[in-house]
């Protein structure tokens, strides 16, 4: 992936994890960067919610379809750009170039990118079909633990298997001193974890717009939804603690410190959200730029 892709838009539509992906090693980085964008691009129209559901399934399909070199790049409607911010406009206005270096990708690791899109388009379009009647007023939530498990899975648990057959395809054993089927295990724990993060940090965010991703039988009752976010920060914890355990099989400085840093970043998160009332999650919980920069050198020299 060549010129400013890898680097200012790349930055411009990522916040710490810029930062990982600039830390790994130079054969992984072009499959996990092309990766993130193709993925930023498909959450971009899932999530400008100005733009009708019909119409965002559609494009998701047609963006999908481009993915997977059956279909080309959509021609996006100006309501989308209209809607979308700044930064995800130039995404999606230079998505012809992603989806060309793609194409320029060698097969086996373009194969890996695929997959992994075509996993977390699906789950980006069950979302749309789940929510597309829930409102503020009558909001959706999830059926069951299954189901939260699922969606993981499918936004960011498929991530962590991608990581590491990315890893294992462009370092070979180089890569890791375990073998690859227990670090798909732990990828895929890791992946869900930090999804899991995001959907416990932005609970009353995600609820002012209908969604609760916490399966409750009432979404509107507060005490139930902080005792169901209670448990769900335990096995938030348990499934980011499997990314140091992934980390510490990797000998490569480098490698180690990008694999590591979203676990820092996630249990900073963690740690604030433990025991949290419902006022402090309106406040939306974030670790600041200083302390972002502060866990990348802790990453880098002591993990």
């Amino acid at each position: 992936m060549k010129g400013d892709l890898a680097t200012d838009v790349l930055k411009g539509v990522s916040r710490s994890f810029y930062l990982t992906l600039r830390l790994l090693p130079g054969p992984m980085r072009h499959g996990a960067s092309l990766g993130y964008l193709l993925a930023r691009t498909s959450d971009t129209i899932t999530d400008t919610t100005l733009v009708p559901v019909a119409d965002r399934l559609a494009l998701l399909d047609a963006y999908g379809a481009a993915v997977a070199g059956t279909g080309t790049t959509p021609a996006w409607p100006s309501h989308l750009l209209a809607a979308a911010e700044p930064k995800e406009i130039v995404l999606l206005e230079r998505s012809a170039e992603v989806l060309a270096a793609l194409d320029q990708t060698p097969e086996a690791e373009k194969a890996l990118i695929r997959e992994v899109l075509e996993i977390i388009v699906s789950g980006q379009r069950l979302d749309l079909e789940r929510f597309s009647a829930a409102t503020p007023a009558e909001p959706v939530s999830l059926p069951d633990d299954d189901t939260v498990e699922d969606y993981a899975w499918r936004v960011a648990g498929c991530v962590g298997a991608f990581w590491t057959k990315l890893g294992f395809l462009t370092l070979g054993e180089r890569y890791s001193t375990a073998p690859m089927e227990e670090l798909l295990e732990k990828g895929i724990s890791y992946g869900k974890g930090l999804q899991l993060v995001n959907i416990l940090r932005d609970l009353p965010r995600d609820l002012a717009a209908g969604r609760c991703y916490l399966p409750v039988d009432e979404p509107w009752d507060r005490k139930a939804l902080l005792e169901c976010h209670a448990r769900w920060v335990e096995k938030a914890q348990a499934w980011v603690g499997e990314g140091r355990h992934y980390a510490r099989t990797l000998p490569i400085r480098r490698l180690r410190a990008a694999t590591v840093l979203p676990a820092l970043l996630a249990e900073e998160t963690l740690a604030k959200l433990q025991g949290a009332r419902w006022a402090d999650l309106e406040r939306r919980v974030k670790v600041p730029r200083k302390r972002v920069y502060a866990l990348l050198w802790k990453a880098f020299l002591r993990n």
